[in-house]
């Protein structure tokens, strides 16, 4: 059973980013929402976990935009339609609230 991850919260403020990679499995993928997309920051630590996990990376285009981060070649930006179209895909979708 696959899972679509879906984080909005920042990474340096609390340790959901860290669970949920605990959990994630090979056929699930996760999603940055809102402050979330600062994992994206070059040199830091959330960055480098996730380039090295190899995962499959979407963030919302809009969020990385508003907080003016680019979006690194191993992850994919996408617009609200996509997100809807990533949470059927999926057979489920876990907030990490």
């Amino acid at each position: 059973m696959s899972t679509l991850h879906v984080l909005s919260h920042s990474p340096f403020g609390d340790d959901r980013l860290t669970s949920c990679l605990r959990v994630i499995g090979a056929n699930d993928a996760l999603l940055l929402t809102g402050d979330a997309v600062y994992a994206l920051q070059p040199g830091t630590a959330p960055c480098s976990e996730l380039k090295a996990r190899g995962l499959k990376l979407f963030v919302l285009a809009e969020d990385v935009q508003a907080r003016a981060i680019e979006v690194p070649g191993w992850a994919k930006a996408i617009d609200y339609p996509a997100f809807v179209e990533l949470s059927i895909h999926y057979d489920k979708v876990n907030s990490w609230l």
